[in-house]
Formats: C-alpha cells, structure tokens, sequence
C-alpha cells in the first residue's frame, strides 16, 4: 500500500453514515473511493454539487459536471446542483459534517496553511478559508514531510487559512490530533515507531504510554 492509499485509507474511517462531505482538491478526492460497505455518505462540491460521484470513464466525460478543481466527475441517483450561494450557505451556516483537506502545514496550536506560496502564482483561496471556519469537523490529509522538511511545525511560515484549529491530521506516518494541550500522537502508521515521527516533525508530540499502530484495511 503507498503513502497516498494509506492515508485515503485512513480518512475514511471517519466518516459516518448519513454525513454530507466536502473533500478538497487532489488527494481528499480519493476517500469517496474507500467508503465503508454499507454506509452512505453524501459528497458536496463548494462549486455547487451535493451527489458527487467518481470520475467518468474515459469519453464520457460531461463538460457541466466538475469538481471544485475542474476535474471530471459524475452525479449519483438523486444529486442536486445549485448555485455558489447556496454551496457556501452550506458551508458557512455550518452544514458540512465534515471537510477534508490538504495541507501545506499545520502548526502546533493546529492552524493549517494550505491556501498559498508567497511569491507563486495561485488561482485564489477557493473555499478553504470557508470550510475550516464551517465545517464540523476539519480533517487533513497530507504527506508528513516535504522533500524531507516537516509540514508539522510549531508556527506556519505560510499564511494561515483559518485561525479555527483543524479536528485531525492524517499522514503516512501518523494520526494527529490537535487539543487544548497540544498536538496529540493518536496512532503511528505500520511498522513506523513513535521515534520516526517525531523525528519527522518539527512541532513538540505528546504521546501516551502505547501508540497504537493505524488500521486502513
């Protein structure tokens, strides 16, 4: 299994029957293909889409039914589209159960940064800013280092994308969960020790006695 299907894994395992979702561009598009058997969850867009289904087959892709990233998708049986105002009514009025994201990186009070790079070139925030601040729960989905350097700090460097701490962090070698204490090593990926993650990021972990290893069957 790779670092990304771990993770996807992993994420899945958060979500809960009947939860409208909302899944960020790239990698937290691939957790709709890991939902428990049995289980029905509804996926929402911010561009307007609550049924969001997987990516069409090759040539039967419809130009009106993207993703927020433009990326090709199809509706499910019962799907509703509507307008921007409505998706960020949602969002905003604290209808999503739960958001899962990206991240550039997370510091130590569990503030993400995942909306820009000073100095590059971005098409804007989207709705990041909208769904930490909206959400019900925030989960993050993210490499653990970058090119060897911690996403995990103890201050972002990157400009924050909400000052609402996130739920949970999900990497390839740990669950993290930010607290009112500080960031908690909930569970280690398989055959990974408490030591290779610490030693892979750069905030201070607090961790129990027994870390228990990640489940992402």
């Amino acid at each position: 299994m790779d670092a990304t299907e771990l993770i996807v894994k992993r994420v899945a395992q958060e979500l809960r029957d009947g939860m409208l979702v909302n899944l960020g561009i790239g990698m937290p598009t691939q957790v709709a293909n890991h939902v428990p058997p049995g289980m029905t969850v509804y996926f929402q867009s911010e561009n307007g889409l609550i049924g969001m289904g997987a990516r069409p087959p090759e040539g039967m892709e419809d130009p009106n039914l993207t993703d927020a990233g433009g990326a090709f998708i199809t509706a499910l049986p019962g799907a509703v589209a509507f307008d921007s105002a409505f998706s960020f009514g949602l969002i905003r009025g604290g209808h999503l159960d739960m958001t899962v994201l990206g991240g550039l990186q997370v510091d130590g009070h569990g503030h993400l940064a995942n909306w820009m790079i000073p100095g590059k070139m971005v098409p804007g925030m989207g709705g990041a800013m909208d769904l930490v601040s909206g959400a019900k729960r925030v989960v993050v989905a993210m490499a653990h280092t970058n090119r060897g350097q911690p996403k995990i700090v103890r201050e972002c460097a990157l400009p924050l994308t909400s000052t609402r701490p996130v739920s949970l962090i999900v990497t390839e070698l740990a669950v993290i969960e930010p607290t009112a204490d500080g960031l908690v090593l909930k569970e280690r990926a398989p055959g990974v020790s408490v030591e290779e993650v610490r030693a892979a990021t750069a905030a201070e972990l607090l961790a129990p006695a027994d870390v228990p290893e990640m489940l992402a069957a």
